[in-house]
């Protein structure tokens, strides 16, 4: 919306602004951009001339907007005590409309909104709880639904998630090794303790990346997986059939998911801390050091517990990622995006359900001495 000025012609000269003892001079063409140029200047001057008189000079306009008009409006307020002067009279309506539109306001969610949200959290709660509970009762009651637990499902989703994913996790786990050992070997070389990157490489591939590595591996693949199938079936009403014959989901499709995590995920691990080993190796013989020196020094740093811990944890890890991603697909609503929003919240929760059970392994490692 403009003025009553000319604002047709775009090839006169932007806004500039002229400041002298009391007076603020603006000429040319104060539209959206020449504000955008004079507005941080102009509240310069504001702010700088408080308790002295400011006259605004817009007699050298030659184009002025809502946004010119709020500029001017705005300069007034921050000073307190400005007067125009050379303004005309459609300027100085569109200054006083500018000057007299309300600030706005910060809106705030209602207070039940609060309420809304608390409610939808104890809801996702219960449903974990839920969920928890009934793959308890269906471990506990597996002795007599044991036709229900089928052995080939379990081979074949052993098979996909764990040999299927050993390709993967090998060369993640050999790279691993390889950039840590080489990242830590450069400090570590000003000092001439390279051959203590084997100690720092062994641990952390032992007792920490190891397990949650496979775990993020896990939850990429194989979590995202059975939340797609799992939210599939839904959809289909697969699951809805198999309770109307007297079969329960969680005991034919959930449980053998678990048991498959809990047999893979530490052979994975495993299988990670070798490459990344054999990645540490590589970079120590770049260094000079021979198979026999490098084994010996990793012999002395890492321990029986170590390993085993290492190995607890990714058991764990493989029950949490497992877990959540058979929630989600049981979870899955209805409609064409269902089964991918199940399977992103699949990857998403077993990703951050891994790192917090890894932190909490942490600290109770730590007060345990382990």
């Amino acid at each position: 919306m403009a003025g009553a000025l000319d604002t047709a012609n775009p090839t006169r000269p932007g806004a500039v602004l002229t400041e002298a003892p009391g007076v603020l001079a603006i000429t040319g063409r104060l539209d959206i951009t020449g504000t955008a140029q004079l507005w941080a200047s102009a509240m310069r001057i504001a702010r700088s001339s408080q308790g002295q008189t400011l006259v605004i000079d817009l007699s050298g306009l030659t184009a002025v907007d809502t946004a010119g008009a709020a500029l001017v409006a705005a300069t007034m307020t921050r000073h307190g005590d400005a007067a125009l002067r050379g303004a005309g009279a459609d300027v100085a309506a569109m200054v006083a409309q500018a000057a007299a539109a309300p600030a706005p306001k910060a809106v705030r969610p209602p207070p039940w909104t609060y309420l809304g949200v608390m409610r939808a959290t104890m809801h996702h709660m219960a449903d974990a709880l839920a969920f928890l509970g009934e793959g308890l009762v269906a471990l506990v009651t597996v002795r007599r639904r044991r036709r229900q637990f089928r052995l080939a499902d379990l081979m074949r989703l052993a098979d996909e998630a764990g040999w299927r994913a050993l390709p993967l996790v090998l060369l993640l786990g050999y790279l691993m090794g390889l950039i840590l050992a080489f990242q830590s070997s450069i400090p570590l070389r000003r000092f001439g303790a390279d051959l203590f990157v084997v100690n720092l490489v062994g641990l952390s591939l032992l007792r920490e990346l190891g397990p949650l590595l496979a775990a993020v591996v896990l939850a990429g693949r194989t979590g995202s997986a059975f939340a797609a199938e799992l939210g599939t079936m839904k959809v289909n009403e697969e699951l809805a059939a198999l309770e109307t014959m007297g079969l329960s989901p969680v005991t034919m499709l959930v449980l053998p998911r678990l048991a498959a995590a809990v047999l893979v995920m530490p052979v994975l691990t495993l299988f990670l801390e070798l490459a990344g080993l054999c990645g540490m190796l590589t970079v120590m013989l770049g260094f000079g050091y021979s198979p026999a020196a490098v084994s010996t020094q990793l012999l002395r740093a890492v321990h029986g517990h170590d390993l085993w811990s290492g190995l607890f944890k990714a058991l764990v890890f493989g029950v949490a990622v497992a877990g959540i991603g058979c929630r989600a697909g049981l979870a899955t609503g209805f409609g064409p995006r269902a089964v991918g929003q199940a399977a992103t919240a699949a990857v998403v929760g077993g990703i951050v359900m891994t790192i917090v059970l890894d932190g909490v392994f942490a600290v109770v490692f730590f007060r345990l001495g382990v």
